[in-house]
């Protein structure tokens, strides 16, 4: 301590930082972290089909046509905005539930991709819906041709406990 009674001789005002012994050359010429993971490479995405669709399933990436979208809640932008949205691809189609600025993306006619969707469970029937971890992106307008009269959310799922019989 110094004659004022203070570490590193500091006399009154600001703090001071007193500055850090330099590491060895041979310290300093080693990498960071000898062995680094490699980089990995980015997969193509595998696309689906609404018909493959299964529920309590996730990490969907299917190219779709929004054939009608309904508001069904609309609060000013801090609220929630809901809009559910009948999407189809030459399989078949399916309803999708779109929140808050997924709203303003699926508009009836535009062709879109969900990347990393899933199937949530409504009242015994399907829905695919984008998370956070998911995105929607608006593309060009799609070659196919609709199915419209295989609608796998009209189908009725009822969860089922099977017991084991030994």
């Amino acid at each position: 301590m110094s004659s004022t009674g203070r570490p590193y001789g500091r006399r009154g005002g600001a703090p001071s930082y007193v500055p850090r012994p330099r590491a060895s050359s041979a310290a300093a010429a080693a990498p960071a972290n000898p062995n680094p993971r490699p980089a990995q490479q980015l997969r193509k995405p595998v696309f689906t089909t609404v018909e493959r669709l299964r529920p309590q399933s996730h990490g969907h990436t299917l190219t779709a046509r929004v054939l009608s979208a309904r508001i069904i809640l609309d609060n000013p932008p801090p609220r929630a905005r809901l809009a559910e949205c009948l999407v189809g691809d030459n399989t078949g189609t399916v309803l999708f539930t779109a929140r808050n600025q997924q709203v303003d993306l699926v508009k009836p006619g535009t062709t879109v991709i969900f990347r990393n969707a899933k199937i949530d469970m409504f009242k015994g029937t399907m829905r695919l819906a984008v998370d956070k971890w998911g995105r929607i992106e608006v593309t060009e307008p799609a070659s196919f041709q609709v199915k419209e009269d295989n609608n796998v959310s009209l189908v009725e799922y009822e969860l089922v406990d099977v017991v084991d019989e030994d």
